[in-house]
């Protein structure tokens, strides 16, 4: 038995390293909703896929409990496939190497999946407890929610009974969560025509690595640097100065990832590349300079490469320079009446080239639907007037705060009478499932917490171990506090 399956509460705790085994990262999760059909069929239980491949799975009350409301406890089966640039790792097919590091679980070199694996965890357990007392539960197993949350968008009306929904996908044990933000991705792709790579030029490798990236919405508000923006700001200077041109360019992963790690490929002319060189080491000390705080690990790397087969041409490229240099990015409001809380933000979050266009990709995120079309639809104004085919999709709308819910009231009267201190009650600056699961069951009083999550969507994810405990324990007090139908 591995030390994680030892740590209490047991059955959470295994089922989560079970998880680990399998890969399960978003849009490639067959095997993993297949663990989760197998998990309930072999406990008798009601079982079954919808045609999103939601997975749901019913159990009836405890005896005693059967007047009880209806619980659906929620959770989302995919992970988010970040991994170190020295890794080898195959997300498509190899097992997370999870580990205990001091009071937190991690992983070696990648994501841990504890978002939202633990949460999916702690369903599966309490559906496979025989100790504990609860009312009608119903557990619902989203698909895709991290490239965008396709499972709850595609959700029909019929296939849930429940009256309360208890989403486990939080991040900070002790808050109590009544609230997200909506999203919506702007996008943009500049088409180009590959030309020679002119004589007398030298060919480098330029790579910006080194920075914490993280959750594009919780960790937006800590000024982390991003990889495309200080990668291009230096690719656009060099192009005025030393007529710098790009070949291939690749920078961030997921529009919900802040960018750790970007790379081009650029030749200059020989007459310029001591000097270029010189600028490039003199730029590295301005951004390790302005992101010792946030990001004192960045680096970048400059190195001597082969001659690339073409280049793209010089009004594309300069067009994705600007794109990207004039990109908002981070906090761009902050909510008006809770202090320290962003309320709209926008991750610019990928840069890719093939040979034959660049593709430039965002998440905006706010509290209010009007001031998130507002900024996406700005970012779309300047993606086309610089003559890229701009669009704007996944769009996926907030969770409004309910103050006077019900299951609200009795989760911090519930957390009061047992930790002997009040839950904060927060709005959380990230999408979760609630908004849209809310819109098709409108009768779904509705709540989130979880366990103490760290860097989620960076391979610096972990999760506290003694939270996790908290969080099994809350949970269960929860389910026998739930009112009567």
């Amino acid at each position: 038995m591995s030390e994680i399956s030892e740590l209490k509460p047991t059955a959470l705790w295994k089922i989560f390293e079970d998880m680990c085994q399998v890969p399960r990262p978003s849009k490639n999760e067959d095997r993993i909703q297949a663990f989760a059909v197998n998990f309930g069929e072999k406990l008798g239980l009601e079982t079954f896929k919808d045609e999103i491949k939601n997975v749901i799975i019913k159990k009836p009350a405890t005896k005693g409990m059967e007047n009880l409301k209806t619980v659906v406890l929620q959770a989302h089966l995919d992970m988010v496939p970040q991994k170190n640039s020295s890794s080898q790792h195959d997300f498509n097919k190899d097992s997370i190497k999870a580990y205990i590091d001091g009071d937190w679980v991690t992983a070696k070199d990648t994501t841990l999946g504890a978002d939202n694996g633990i949460g999916a965890a702690a369903a599966l357990a309490v559906l496979q407890a025989t100790d504990i007392s609860h009312g009608p539960l119903e557990v619902l197993l989203t698909t895709d929610e991290e490239t965008g949350m396709t499972g709850a968008n595609e959700i029909k009306s019929g296939y849930l009974d429940a009256d309360i929904l208890i989403n486990l996908d939080s991040e900070d044990e002790g808050e109590l969560y009544i609230g997200c933000a909506g999203g919506i991705d702007t996008n943009g792709i500049f088409n180009y025509n590959k030309v020679e790579v002119p004589s007398n030029q030298s060919a480098y490798k330029i790579i910006v690595t080194g920075l914490k990236g993280g959750h594009s919405g919780l960790d937006i508000n800590y000024g982390r640097g991003n990889a495309n923006k200080i990668l291009v700001k230096l690719l656009k200077d060099s192009a005025e100065k030393f007529g710098l041109r790009l070949a291939v360019i690749e920078g961030g992963d997921l529009r919900n990832a802040i960018p750790r790690e970007a790379t081009a490929i650029i030749v200059v002319p020989e007459a310029n590349k001591e000097e270029f060189k010189k600028f490039a080491t003199e730029y590295e000390i301005e951004a390790k300079d302005e992101f010792k705080n946030a990001d004192s690990g960045l680096l970048i790397n400059i190195g001597t490469t082969k001659t690339p087969a073409f280049l793209i041409e010089e009004e594309i490229q300069n067009k994705v320079f600007e794109a990207v240099d004039k990109f908002p990015n981070g906090p761009i409001a902050m909510d008006k009446k809770i202090p320290g809380v962003v309320e709209t933000s926008t991750n610019m979050a990928v840069v890719k080239s093939n040979d034959k266009f660049v593709e430039i990709c965002s998440l905006q995120r706010s509290a209010s639907d009007d001031d998130k079309m507002k900024l996406s639809d700005s970012i779309l104004k300047m993606l086309s007037d610089l003559g890229a085919k701009a669009e704007q999709t996944g769009y996926y709308p907030g969770w409004k705060p309910n103050v006077d819910s019900p299951i609200l009231t009795t989760m911090k009267k519930v957390y009061e009478d047992n930790f002997g201190k009040t839950p904060a009650v927060k709005v959380i600056h990230a999408g979760l499932e609630c908004g849209i699961l809310g819109s098709v069951y409108t009768n779904w009083d509705m709540i989130s917490f979880g366990p103490t999550i760290r860097s989620p969507h960076s391979p610096d994810e972990k999760v506290n171990i003694e939270t996790v405990k908290k969080f099994w324990d809350y949970l269960l007090l929860t389910l026998i506090n739930i009112p009567r139908k």
